[in-house]
C-alpha cells in the first residue's frame, strides 16, 4: 500500500546497497519518506483518549476528514475527495456498544457522532471502543480504538433534573455543540442555577415516537435533560398547575411565561417536561441479608467423572411411540363407533349417499339432450269441457326443430268464434262517396 509513496520518494534498494543501487536519497528525502510513514502508521494504530464525567452528556463525532487521508489512492494536498464513509462501533471484544452509548450517522456522507450519559458504574474502568471505518467505493477499511476513561463528577447526580422535549429538532442537530450550548444558555436565563449540565439525549424514535412524514421538513423530536444544583423556577413549576394540566389533557398549549426566551430557536412541548427533585425520593434500596431464598455457596463446579455408565434409551423410544399411537387408536374406534353404530352417525351417512345419488342424477341427466318437454309446457284441460288434453307431440319430440310459435288447430270440442263478415261495395258507390 506504500509502495506508491515510495517509488516517489527514491529507490528504498539504495539503502542497503542491494538491487538497483544506482539511485541516492538525500538526507532530507530520508527524513521526508520515514515521516510519511510514520505519519501513515500512526493514523492506522493511534488510539484517542477521551476523559468524560459520570452522569453528563459525552459527544464524541466521528469526523470523515480525519478517515479519508487512510484510503487509497491518498489524497494529495489541496485534492477534495467526497468517498461515501459509514462507520461500525463496538466495545472490544463484544459485538456491540456499552448500553450507556448510543451512536447515529444520517447518510454516508454526514460525520457519525457517539454520545451518551456514562454511569457511575465504569467509573475508573477505561471503556475501548473500536472504531471502524467503510469506505463504500473502494471497500477498503480502517481501524481506529477510542478509550473512554470515565471520571468521577464532584456532585453526582446533580439533585434537580428537568427534560425538555423539543419538536423542531432531530437528534443529531441538537448533538451539535453551538445548538447545544444555545439550549443550555435558555435554561440558564430561566432556571437561573450555579452549576448546569446537560445529562443526557435520547431521540423521540427510542422512546416509541413514530417516523414523520417527509414534508414540510418535519422533525423526530429530541428529549434533553438538564440538571441543575438549585430548585425549580416558578417559570417550569407553571406547566404543574390545574389550568396548565387541564389545556393538556384537552391536547391545548399550556401558558407558559418563560417559552418566549426558548420559541426563536427551540420549540417545546411543555406537556412533556418533567420535572425529578432527588432530593425527595426516598431511596428503597435494602441490604442483602442471607436467609431463605437465598442458596449458598456452594463453592466451584466440579463436572462429573469419566466413568458413567451409558444409558440405554431403547424403552424410551418404545414407550415415546407407544403411548400417542394407543391414543390416537381408541380415538379412531370412538369416531368408528358413532359414525357406524350410532343413530347419528347412520343418519349423517345415508344422508351423505343421498346428496351423492343426487348429483350423480343430474350429471347424467345433463349428458343427454333428448329429455321430456317441461311440465310447464303442457296443457292441463280444455278450457269449455274440462278433459285433460294428451299434449300435442310425442316425448321423443325433438325440440331443436319445433317452431317458435306453433299452428293453433282446431280442437273436437272447440268452440268456433264467429268472425265479422265484410260486404263487397260497388265501385259506383265507392266513386260517389256513400
Amino acid at each position: 500500500m506504500l509502495l506508491f509513496w515510495w517509488w516517489e520518494l527514491g529507490d528504498p534498494c539504495a539503502w542497503t546497497g542491494k538491487g538497483r543501487g544506482t539511485l541516492k536519497m538525500s538526507p532530507a528525502t530520508t527524513g521526508t519518506f520515514l515521516l510519511t510513514v510514520y505519519t501513515l502508521f500512526s493514523k492506522v494504530h493511534s488510539d484517542r483518549n477521551v476523559y468524560p464525567s459520570a452522569g453528563v452528556l459525552f459527544v464524541h463525532v466521528l469526523e470523515r476528514e480525519y478517515f479519508k487521508g487512510e484510503f487509497p489512492p491518498y489524497p494529495k494536498p489541496g485534492e477534495v475527495s467526497n468517498d461515501p464513509i459509514t462507520f461500525n462501533t463496538n466495545l472490544m471484544g463484544y459485538p456491540d456498544r456499552p448500553g450507556w452509548l448510543r451512536y447515529i450517522q444520517r447518510t454516508p456522507y454526514s460525520d457519525g457522532v457517539l454520545y451518551g450519559s456514562p454511569t457511575a458504574e465504569n467509573v475508573g474502568k477505561p471503556t475501548i471502543i473500536e472504531i471502524t471505518a467503510y469506505n463504500r467505493r473502494t471497500f477498503e477499511t480502517a481501524r481506529h480504538n477510542l478509550i473512554i476513561n470515565i471520571m468521577s463528577a464532584e456532585e453526582f447526580p446533580l439533585p434537580y433534573q428537568a427534560e425538555f422535549f423539543i419538536k423542531n429538532m432531530n437528534v443529531e442537530e441538537m448533538l451539535a455543540s453551538e445548538v447545544l450550548g444555545d439550549f443550555l444558555g435558555a435554561v440558564k436565563n430561566v432556571w437561573q442555577p450555579e452549576r448546569l449540565n446537560a445529562i443526557n439525549i435520547t431521540s423521540a424514535l427510542d422512546r416509541g415516537g413514530r417516523v414523520p412524514l417527509p414534508i414540510n421538513d418535519m422533525k423526530e423530536g429530541v428529549y434533553v435533560m438538564v440538571g441543575a444544583d438549585v430548585a425549580f423556577s416558578s417559570c417550569l413549576r407553571e406547566v404543574e398547575n390545574p389550568q396548565n394540566q387541564l389545556r393538556c389533557s384537552q391536547e391545548m398549549e399550556p401558558v407558559i411565561t418563560c417559552d418566549k426566551k426558548f420559541r426563536t430557536h427551540f420549540h417545546i412541548d411543555w406537556c412533556k417536561i418533567s420535572l425529578v427533585d432527588k432530593t425527595k425520593q426516598v431511596s428503597t434500596y435494602q441490604e442483602v441479608v442471607r436467609g431463605e431464598g437465598i442458596l449458598p455457596d456452594g463453592g466451584e463446579y466440579k463436572p462429573p467423572s469419566d466413568s458413567l455408565k451409558s444409558r440405554d434409551y431403547y424403552t424410551d423410544f418404545l414407550v415415546t411411540l407407544a403411548v400417542p399411537s394407543a391414543v390416537a387408536l381408541v380415538l379412531f374406534l370412538i369416531l368408528a363407533y358413532i359414525m357406524c353404530c350410532r343413530r347419528e352417525g347412520v343418519i349423517q351417512l345415508v344422508h351423505h349417499s343421498s346428496i351423492q345419488k343426487s348429483t350423480k342424477e343430474l350429471r347424467d341427466m345433463s349428458k343427454n339432450r333428448e329429455i321430456a318437454w317441461p311440465l310447464s309446457t303442457l296443457p292441463v284441460f280444455h278450457p269449455v269441457t274440462g278433459e285433460v288434453i294428451p299434449p300435442t307431440h310425442t316425448d321423443n319430440y325433438d325440440s331443436t326443430n319445433m317452431p317458435l310459435m306453433q299452428a293453433q288447430q282446431n280442437l273436437p270440442h272447440q268452440t268456433q268464434i264467429p268472425q265479422p263478415q265484410t260486404t263487397e261495395l260497388s265501385p259506383l258507390l265507392l266513386l260517389s262517396g256513400i
